[in-house]
């Protein structure tokens, strides 16, 4: 795989642990919130967050002229 690739997901996971390090009551009332939430909506924020990855992906890649 891409090393750009491996370089986004560690930036990701590194991204989404500071939630629970620096502010893990916040955090776990979020997700908290999030589990009444219906699977419908969750599936188009899901969704949603996919679509903006792989654009920002996409337009990173080719300005980079990968």
């Amino acid at each position: 795989m891409n090393p750009t690739v491996w370089m986004a997901l560690g930036l990701v996971l590194v991204l989404e642990g500071l939630g629970p390090m620096l502010f893990p009551g916040a955090w776990r009332k979020m997700i908290g919130a999030m589990t009444i939430l219906p699977d419908k909506l969750l599936r188009r924020f899901g969704g949603g967050l996919v679509v903006a990855g792989g654009v920002i992906y996409y337009m990173l890649r080719s300005r980079m002229g990968g």
